[in-house]
């Protein structure tokens, strides 16, 4: 039988409870204050905080609680419980190897939710297609996750796929699993959009910025902004809307452009704009301060031969291998069908241990 073994306590290490504790009661009382809500912002970022520390100390405090009590039947069971004792262990690890992995998400924004973009690259209707493939893979992992996906603005192919999409993840610790899948992804496979049927590669950027809401203000001067509306339309322009809905905002400072065409009013794809173009600016300030572009979307980075953090292989075997960590495997159709755990883990455990 398999013993239940003891770990690293929660409450040391890299997560101190204690220290949790105290700040909770801190909070706490902080919230009971009768002047907390003459500054309505401070009190809404206060309770949100409360909110997400209330979680995590029960979350660990709950676990601590787990392992004592399967210590303390260990100890005290008889021969006819140990097989249930055997699978309730067996569940504790998982849940202990989980814990161990949410302590590596211990970067400031990772606990919070996150903007993924894809952009079709080089690769013609091959990567657009491929574009199309990796949204439906990373829709299928945010499933797995229980967590809320949002397509917030999208632009259709010509022929197939999608030109780009950008999609809002909203769940614990989103931006801190995602962060590990920005770069460009490569596909080799055999094409089907060629008579010739020959191999083919193409590739597929992905950046990811965290994204907060409201939880950090970004002050946006209107006076650094160009807006401009136009018609939306479909794939290959056609079928054009009689209004201006779409909207295209420029950050003049930074030079960043954001397009949102998805939503029926202009009103509402300026605020989505404004949204994608907010956590865009807040990934810029969390790159100077940490100085690694490696770690955040950095630069522009072109998606093309030789930039791809991980390959997706169909012909002529099949393999799936991250180029920064050698983590692969042979069962492609589970990555695509949103089984990236294991890719996001590898990446977290390298760049900790940096």
């Amino acid at each position: 039988m398999k013993s239940c073994r003891p770990a690293q306590k929660p409450s040391g290490g890299v997560f101190d409870l204690s220290a949790k504790r105290k700040e909770l009661n801190e909070l706490e009382q902080a919230s009971a204050n009768p002047e907390l809500w003459n500054d309505p912002e401070n009190a809404r970022l206060l309770m949100q905080r409360l909110s997400a520390l209330q979680e995590e100390v029960k979350y660990w405090t709950d676990l601590q609680q787990q392992i004592q009590d399967a210590q303390e039947l260990l100890a005290l069971a008889d021969e006819d419980l140990l097989p249930d004792l055997e699978a309730e262990t067996e569940k504790l690890e998982a849940e202990l190897a989980r814990a161990e992995f949410r302590l590596m998400l211990s970067e400031p924004y990772d606990r919070g939710n996150a903007i993924l973009a894809i952009h079709a690259g080089a690769g013609g209707t091959d990567a657009q297609d491929w574009a199309q493939m990796l949204m439906r893979m990373f829709l299928r992992w945010t499933e797995k996750r229980g967590f809320k996906a949002e397509i917030l603005d999208s632009m259709e192919g010509e022929e197939a796929g999608i030109k780009r999409v950008a999609i809002g993840v909203d769940g614990p610790y989103a931006y801190g699993y995602l962060r590990s899948e920005a770069g460009v992804h490569r596909l080799v496979r055999l094409s089907p959009f060629y008579s010739a049927h020959r191999r083919h590669t193409s590739f597929v950027l992905v950046e990811v910025w965290p994204d907060l809401g409201d939880e950090i203000k970004v002050e946006i001067n209107p006076n650094d902004l160009e807006i401009d509306t136009f018609r939306a339309s479909s794939a290959g322009g056609q079928h054009m809307q009689k209004n201006e809905t779409a909207v295209r905002v420029r950050h003049i400072p930074s030079g960043i452009v954001v397009a949102c065409q998805n939503e029926r009013s202009q009103s509402q794809n300026k605020e989505i704009a404004l949204r994608i173009l907010k956590a865009r600016l807040i990934n810029i300030e969390e790159e100077k301060r940490r100085k690694q572009i490696e770690t955040l979307k950095g630069e522009h980075t072109d998606a093309g031969w030789g930039n791809q953090i991980r390959s997706y292989v169909l012909h002529p075997y099949q393999m799936v291998k991250d180029h920064r960590t050698e983590h692969e495997t042979g069962n492609i159709q589970a990555v695509l069908d949103g089984d990236l755990d294991a890719f996001m883990e590898a990446y977290l455990r390298q760049t900790v241990g940096d």
